[in-house]
């Protein structure tokens, strides 16, 4: 039976999709180990945050002995989990699945491989991208990249009304604009690099420049391409450019580690996601960031950090279709 306050050890881990979605099948091991990530230190009520608790087995819920509202309260409570009838055990199928998948998942391949609906596995995408997001991102320093791309369909895959619709102008009329900051890795390999992706509205001068200088410590060298928008960093920054019209590589100034992003984010668009609404595409930058900046961990690391992130994320459906109704369904 599951222990009261901690588990004496922890958890089995598993290494693979067909170990976790066995080992998680059991009630017991997934609550066991939905606490020792949420609460290590053991079990404390969410409401007053007292670890004066007990266990109810029956239920599986536990009361805090002190008096107030909401005394008791499941391992659900405050995360991304809270008000969803379905178990810990898809959850975490559904998690290993988004956080180890390199060119994602879709709606469409969960809800075939849980046997949920798709509109279910639709939501439980977005809740779980919302706990991959960098809560506190710390300031780079050294060796910097930053460039900007847009997303968004490709004008000749458009029906006629559709590109004179949408594409008004050239380059990225029509698309979403993305800054990506990189802080490169150490030369003996023992740091990878991290990047930072930010859904901007335009890539102007006064938009990527201060995102940029919120980023970066001052006194970094920052390496970008010769778009206008970064001139002006040189003031607190070693600030080097290579312009791509004449060459891309020039010694160490390049800006392939936030390229090399861009061409795998991009390929989880054209062949997983397919079409992304504007309004959700920095929960998807989230996702393959997370995936990126944790790609020297194994499955199941990514996996923990994920599940140790799902406190005090909670959406809910209303918030994330908006107003009006409108969804996406991929």
């Amino acid at each position: 039976m599951f222990s009261v306050m901690k588990t004496a050890e922890p958890a089995f881990q598993p290494k693979t999709l067909t170990e976790a979605i066995r080992c998680f099948a059991d009630p017991d091991v997934s609550l066991r180990t939905m606490v020792e990530l949420r609460w290590p230190d053991g079990v404390r009520c969410p409401t007053c945050g007292s670890g004066e608790v007990r266990f109810i087995s029956t239920r599986r819920l536990w009361e805090c002995k002190h008096k107030h509202p909401r005394r008791q309260f499941s391992a659900k409570v405050g995360t991304i989990f809270e008000d969803s009838p379905l178990d810990l055990g898809k959850w975490f199928a559904a998690i290993w699945m988004v956080a180890n998948c390199k060119n994602g998942i879709s709606s469409y391949e969960m809800h075939r491989a849980l046997g949920v609906t798709q509109k279910t596995a639709w939501f439980m995408d977005h809740r779980i991208r919302l706990a991959m997001k960098t809560g506190s991102f710390l300031k780079m320093s050294g060796e910097v990249e930053a460039d900007e791309t847009f997303i968004g369909g490709l004008a000749k895959n458009m029906h006629k009304h559709k590109r004179e619709q949408k594409i008004k102008g050239t380059g990225g009329a029509g698309k979403e604009a993305v800054l990506g900051i990189v802080e490169r890795g150490s030369d003996d390999g023992s740091r990878a690099s991290r990047i930072k992706t930010v859904h901007v509205p335009n890539v102007r001068k006064k938009t990527l420049a201060p995102e940029v200088r919120a980023a970066v410590d001052p006194g970094s060298t920052v390496y970008t391409d010769a778009l206008k928008s970064y001139l002006g960093l040189s003031d607190a920054y070693t600030h080097e450019t290579v312009d791509h019209a004449i060459e891309f590589v020039r010694g160490n100034v390049h800006t392939n580690h936030v390229e090399n992003f861009w061409s795998l984010l991009k390929r989880t668009f054209k062949g997983t996601y397919v079409s992304v609404d504007p309004v959700h595409l920095s929960r998807y930058l989230d996702e393959q960031a997370f995936r990126f900046n944790e790609r020297k961990d194994v499955d199941g690391g990514r996996f923990r950090k994920v599940v140790s992130q799902v406190t005090g994320r909670r959406i809910t459906y209303r918030e994330l279709i908006g107003d009006d109704g409108a969804q996406t369904t991929h």
